[in-house]
């Protein structure tokens, strides 16, 4: 049976797109018949739990700008054996923006398209860029001068106020308050837990979170402490990356980190201000701040008492010879005031003597005339005297009569003015509960109101 002849547009044949798709993967699989090791970066992971395949996205980048694309498949049956052993030999899962070195054979499906089907990844190549980028990362640090700037802020000599990150339900954190809480100094810290994811690529972004919300507040505290524990070396890589590591190199309070039991140190552990291993260690580096302060004061404290008892001692000694030298000194001195005392005594004495006789003929002469003066003066006065006394007495007299003239006067008024009298010319007085009534605007209907006339009395009721 002959072929059916194919379509033609144009005198050009016409092919199916499935012939097309077909032709392909003829090409590739000639072309590409066993597996390649291929590097390239995981751009995305597009791992799905429920079936355990994972497709991820792999691109080749220059001056990060993608310069190739390609879709990759990892069957379930290889994927968990993969990330497995790249776990333990990274520390890390698989995950996305990490280089990669797979195995892989290269297929186009007609259906699907092309794709890289992954049947290995060799972890060590991983970890190595990971070194290499962690290099990088450090070096770009140095260069931007904040490598060491965490390091040089000051952590008070009792750091009481800490900000701790962390999550709440991890042994970590747990660890560490116990151990903060219960010294058995009985020193007393301020505590308040920052919660975040402390692994993986979303730590990055819970933490400098955290920092940010820290450093709003950060007058409230002395310190912040980022205590991770019982993940081991897993997740760890997050505290190597730029923008975390960067973060708490510039934070303005010190950090101190206790982040894994690994003793390779992450670049986040470099740049903190105090690194330790764990929790356990950042809690009794805390208490050992405090116990040195005290140490310290106890010291200060007995230096200043020893130099107290010297300084007492001396003081003492200095007494001792002072109150030799007054016995010796005061009797000698009281014996030279005594001998000068007597000296001027003696001096005085002449001196006032020879004063007395020098001015006594002054004295006698001022004497007399003083006593002529005034024997005259006194004279005057007394004349003066006994005519004011004359004149006084006739003024006296003739002042009262003047006012017992008045005061008869005022007699004959008041009793002019007398209530009986003003009663007997016809006039009255009305009174309500005993007050003289002096308007009708005080009366109400129905008040009782007593009328007093010259002989006796009228009570009346008040009518409208």
């Amino acid at each position: 049976m002959a072929d059916n002849p194919r379509e033609t547009f144009n005198d050009h044949p016409v092919y199916t797109l499935s012939e097309i798709a077909m032709s392909l993967h003829r090409v590739v699989e000639r072309t590409y018949p066993q597996p390649y090791y291929i590097k390239a970066e995981v751009l995305k992971l597009n791992f799905y739990p429920h079936s355990g395949h994972c497709y991820p996205e792999l691109v080749e980048k220059e001056n990060n700008a993608i310069k190739a694309e390609m879709r990759a498949i990892i069957w379930s049956s290889n994927y968990q054996r993969i990330n497995q052993r790249f776990e333990q030999i990274t520390g890390e899962k698989l995950k996305e923006d990490i280089s990669i070195l797979c195995l892989a054979s290269i297929e186009f499906s007609p259906k699907h398209g092309l794709a890289l089907h992954i049947q290995d990844i060799e972890p060590t190549y991983t970890l190595g860029e990971m070194v290499k980028n962690k290099l990088a990362v450090i070096e770009r640090l140095k260069k931007e001068g904040v490598f060491t700037q965490n390091k040089s802020r000051k952590l008070p000599l009792v750091p009481k106020r800490i900000a701790v990150i962390s999550v709440e339900t991890s042994k970590g954190y747990s660890d560490f308050m116990t151990t903060l809480t219960g010294n058995q100094y009985g020193y007393c810290f301020e505590t308040e837990l920052f919660p975040s994811i402390l692994q993986g690529e979303k730590a990055i972004l819970g933490i400098t979170a955290r920092l940010d919300e820290i450093e709003m507040r950060r007058a409230e505290f002395d310190c912040v402490a980022i205590v991770r524990g019982g993940g081991g070396d897993v997740g760890l890589s997050c505290y190597d990356d730029y923008r975390l590591a960067h973060r708490v190199a510039t934070f303005p309070l010190p950090v101190l980190t206790g982040i894994g039991h690994s003793t390779n140190q992450t670049i986040t552990d470099m740049v903190a201000h105090t690194f330790n291993i764990t929790p356990t260690d950042v809690a009794f580096a805390l208490i050992g701040h405090f116990r040195h302060f005290d140490e310290q004061l106890q010291q200060a404290f007995d230096i200043l008492a020893r130099r107290a008892k010297e300084m007492i001692a001396v003081e003492r000694q200095r007494l001792v010879e002072l109150d030799a030298a007054r016995r010796i000194a005061v009797p000698k001195a009281l014996s030279e005031q005594r001998r000068r005392l007597e000296q001027s005594a003696q001096q005085i004495a002449l001196k006032s003597k020879e004063l007395l006789m020098a001015e006594g003929g002054v004295l006698s002469n001022l004497g007399e005339k003083l006593q002529r003066l005034y024997g005259e003066r006194i004279g005057q006065e007394r004349e003066h005297l006994e005519l004011m006394a004359g004149q006084l007495v006739a003024g006296s007299t003739q002042l009262v009569q003047r006012q017992r003239e008045r005061l008869e006067n005022m007699e004959d008024k008041v009793r002019l003015l007398h209530p009986d009298n003003i009663l007997k010319r016809g006039f009255s007085i009305t009174r309500l509960q005993g007050k003289a009534v002096t308007g009708a605007e005080a009366l109400r209907a129905g008040d009782r109101i007593v009328t007093q006339l010259y002989q006796g009395e009228v009570t009346s009721v008040v009518e409208e």
